[in-house]
Parts: C-alpha cells; structure tokens; sequence
C-alpha cells in the first residue's frame, strides 16, 4: 500500500465486474490500478470510463494489494490462487468456486500467501439485513422467496448457486446449528440447469427454513421472513425494509401485537461489501465473509442440488 491507500483490480467487468470498478473507482482511499477482461474491448471501454487502465493478469504483480475476481464461477480458482499465492489479498464473487475441492485451493492459497480471501456474498451487507440481525433470536421457521426475470448471465450454473446461496449464507448465519435434513424439488425449464428450486432445510435446532428461488419469473421479489417465539421479523431486501411484530403481554389485560416498520438507512450493499474488503486489507483483519463461510454457503448448496438431482432420477 502507498501511503495508505489500498491499490485494487477487477478481473472481470461484465455485468457485476462493472459496478466493483465504479465503486472501487470513488471509493475513499483506493487506487483503481486497472481492469482486466478476456474482452479487450469491453476492459478498455470500462478502463475509460472510470480513468483507470486495461491491464493483463501479469501486470498485476507488485502493482496490487487487493483484486476482485468477478470472472465466470468455472474460472474462480484458476484466476485467484496465483494471485494469492502471491500475497495479494481476493474478493470472490459468489460462489466462491464451482466445487468444495476448488474452494479449499482457493483458501489454501490465502494461507499460502498470507492473505485475505473475501467471498461476495452481499446481501451480508444489506443495511436491512444488518438491522435484523440484532432482533433475531432463536428463530424457528424462516421463509425465503427470492424471484428474478430471466438473465443473460450465469446461465452455467443451478438457481441454487446463482441466486439461492445468497439466502443460504444468510441463513447459515443466523442459525448456529448443523442442517439435520434436506428435502429439495428442482426443475429445468429454459436452461438444461435447475431455473426454479424449492428447499426445505431441517437444522439440529429444530428450526426450519423453507427457500423458493426461481429466474424465470414475471416479477422481482426478495424477501426472507423470521419466525421466532412473541416474533416477527421481515426483510425486503430489494427495497432496504425491516418490519419487526412483537406479542406484548401486559401485566393485566390480553396480549397485543405491536411493532410496524424499522427505519433502515440505505446504502449500496456492494458499496459496503467493498469497503470491508478493503478495510480488511488495509488493517489486516479477517473480511466480514470469509472464504470459509462462502465454502459452507457453497457446501450447502451442494448438498442441495445433490438431493434435488436424486429426486429428479427417481
């Protein structure tokens, strides 16, 4: 680092890679050293747009503290680990790999190096999210409904990796216990990969989530419920909201639920993630998301699209 500030790359500018390097590009105390892109054009066209330059993955070397990988999930590993390796602090996009083998060399080669391995799980940083958290206690029934239109992207992967994990790292989060049992239901509609999923997950505990997820609906939604004793706790991420209903029991009289909407001050989530990846670097402390949890979020879901491929079999 020069004089404190933390100098950064993205590796990968399409559709999220673009918003990593306008935001790392304005971001107080970072230098966006480049960009880098198996497109030159595309890497030149964003190079110009936030002053910076299109760089080659071996210019990267000793012109580095941090870089963002935000390249295809097939390409995770192969792109992170020589930089790592190297001693140059990573952000992965979700997933953090495409196999629980790829994610362990990825965070083996942080510890090769010394360094940081940050996982892009963003809704972590969801200010709605992050307002909830302290208001959950012991949850017994979660209910996720994350819907989305059809993409131009990520198609080489399930629903699952591409859009449920990120409730899934949320969840395994909050729920301090072992998943107990999976039963999953998973259908290919306009891609050979799952395009809507449902899950139910049992933990040790005794909680229960149920997760819907699909790309191929008519209209957004974002949404994960928490139900817990005298409690209700809801986040629409989309929209930054928290509710929380609480039963109130006087010392006379009937029982009563209070409670209504929470005020939430919104930010950008990846605005967020950004900044505790590079105060990570920059004070040499473990990242919100580690590789660790992105390997568990990732393990999860694994074991999901395992279970829904033998259901499909039978």
């Amino acid at each position: 680092m020069t004089a404190g500030r933390v100098r950064a790359a993205v590796i990968g500018v399409g559709h999220l890679g673009r918003h990593h390097a306008r935001i790392l590009s304005d971001l107080k105390g970072v230098e966006l050293v480049g960009v880098v892109d198996v497109n030159p054009q595309r890497a030149q066209e964003i190079a110009e747009i936030h002053r910076t330059k299109a760089l080659a993955p071996g210019d990267l070397a000793g012109a580095v503290d941090a870089v963002v990988v935000a390249t295809p999930t097939a390409s995770h590993a192969e792109v992170a680990r020589p930089l790592l390796e190297r001693g140059i602090a990573v952000l992965v996009e979700k997933p953090i790999a495409r196999s629980i083998v790829e994610a362990d060399a990825i965070i083996a080669a942080g510890r090769a190096g010394g360094t940081i391995v940050a996982v892009g799980h963003t809704e972590r940083f969801n200010p709605a999210v992050e307002a909830a958290r302290g208001r959950l206690i012991a949850p017994r029934f979660i209910e996720v409904h994350r819907l989305g239109t059809f993409p131009d992207r990520s198609l080489d992967i399930d629903v699952v990796f591409d859009l449920m994990i990120h409730d899934l790292d949320v969840i395994l989060s909050v729920v301090d216990s072992p998943v107990a049992g999976i039963d999953a239901v998973g259908v290919a509609v306009l891609t050979p990969k799952f395009d809507i999923a449902n899950v139910r997950l049992r933990f040790e505990s005794g909680c229960i989530a149920n997760l819907t997820a699909s790309r191929i609906s008519r209209d957004r939604t974002r949404k994960i419920r928490f139900f817990q004793p005298d409690s209700y706790v809801s986040v629409d991420y989309a929209a930054q909201e928290l509710e929380v209903w609480r039963l109130v029991r006087p010392a006379s009289g009937l029982p009563a639920i209070e409670g209504g909407i929470v005020p939430v001050t919104n930010e950008e989530p990846l605005k967020r993630e950004l900044q505790d990846f590079v105060d990570a670097v920059r004070d040499r402390r473990p990242p919100k998301v580690t590789g660790e949890d992105g390997r568990r979020a990732l393990a999860l879901a694994a074991q999901i699209t395992e279970r829904m491929t033998t259901v499909g079999e039978r």
